[in-house]
């Protein structure tokens, strides 16, 4: 098994601490989202699409290399100590797809093809002539798929 969970990496982290991250309602930085499949073998020190495309689904079927652009649900917003975001549902409409996990990235911006998180689906998830759909967390404090917290 080449995934084993879910992970905010560490080149994201960075980025954020240099300023390279823009998230605000009016950012032009795109970010996007990339399936790959068991083979992929991505974690915590993931640091960018480029370098990472071994595993990713084959093109084709429904299917483009680099995946598609996220939508940003909400400008990053703050509960108590957590400041979080999420994105809005992405779907591969009639597509053949088996995929294992996801990578979310930078696609356009300073720091191009920075990895933001891998996505581990736990199983693999398949679409056969229908359509393979993420669905994103609830952006509140305690579920957006991207939160920074106090830890207690």
């Amino acid at each position: 098994m080449a995934f084993s969970g879910n992970f905010m990496c560490t080149s994201f982290k960075k980025a954020l601490l240099d300023g390279e991250m823009d998230f605000s309602a009016n950012t032009t930085d795109t970010f996007s989202i990339a399936l790959y499949t068991n083979s992929a073998t991505l974690n915590a020190a993931t640091s960018d699409y480029v370098n990472n495309t071994t595993g990713q689904v084959a093109n084709g079927n429904g299917y483009t290399t680099g995946g598609k652009q996220l939508t940003i649900s909400q400008a990053p917003t703050s509960t108590g100590t957590t400041v979080f975001l999420s994105f809005g549902t992405i779907n591969w409409t009639s597509s053949t797809i088996t995929a294992r996990g996801a990578l979310i990235y930078r696609s356009s911006g300073a720091n191009t093809n920075t990895a933001v998180a891998v996505l581990d689906f736990l199983a693999d998830k398949s679409s056969s002539n229908g359509t393979f759909e993420i669905q994103f967390p609830t952006n509140n404090a305690t579920s957006a798929i991207i939160r920074i917290e106090t830890p207690s």
